[in-house]
């Protein structure tokens, strides 16, 4: 599960639907895998204005990337900043989570990763 994916996911029980703290899925105990993939400049200057930032910031920090800056850069930022380009390619596309847990802050759910893919099956009583 790429770390891009995180940036869309909420928890799927239903009281958590109307909660805020039910956003982002927080990583535990996360492995992490690297994979080289040829760097797509204009892919992450188009997906940038559809991330949230926040969330982002939060995951980064909890998988123990260094710290993203407060304000998002904007497209000519990441073309004058090929460093700042690199790094977000590697958190966003690069890394991805193996295997462990993503917890929702609202209910404290876990939903098992395994083999790169996250279970969000819930028992009957979550629906």
């Amino acid at each position: 599960m790429k770390v891009l994916s995180l940036n869309f996911l909420t928890c799927a029980v239903k009281a958590c639907k109307s909660s805020s703290n039910s956003y982002p899925l927080h990583p535990k105990d996360a492995e992490l895998v690297q994979d080289d993939i040829e760097l797509n400049s204009q892919m992450i200057i188009n997906v940038l204005p559809r991330l949230d930032w926040a969330a982002l910031r939060t995951t980064s920090s909890e998988l123990g990337f260094p710290e993203l800056p407060e304000l998002p850069p904007t497209a000519a930022d990441l073309e004058a900043d090929e460093k700042m380009l690199k790094d977000l390619h590697h958190l966003l596309l690069e890394t991805q989570i193996s295997e462990g847990k993503l917890v929702c802050a609202n209910c404290g759910h876990e939903y098992a990763v395994k083999e790169g893919i996250a279970n969000f099956l819930l028992p009957s009583h979550l629906v």
